[in-house]
């Protein structure tokens, strides 16, 4: 649908579309990428004498205790910190 309106004795045509037509022709392309792009083959076969990398093993152990430190100590710190009066103590500028 379209509507024409008159301005200076010229008739402009105003699609509804508006962003509309912009998601859409966003969302075809993506799908043509998709639809393009060929199967990935991995490079490297799996090497069990590989698997024990002694820093893969130590970060399986320290990444859940990273992630809980983040969770329970420093989101609610920066919570914390960006509320009154926090905010103004700590000179925190939005």
């Amino acid at each position: 649908m379209s509507i024409v309106s008159e301005s200076h004795g010229r008739n402009h045509v105003r699609s509804r579309t508006g962003k509309h037509g912009f998601g859409i022709l966003l969302l075809v392309l993506t799908f043509a990428v998709g639809v393009a792009a060929g199967p990935v083959q991995a490079t490297e076969e799996y090497s069990p004498s590989d698997a024990g990398q002694p820093l893969r093993v130590a970060a399986y152990v320290v990444n859940p205790v990273g992630v809980v430190f983040d969770y329970l100590i420093l989101r609610p710190a920066y919570w914390i910190g960006s509320r009154e009066p926090f905010k103004t103590l700590f000179g925190r500028r939005d």
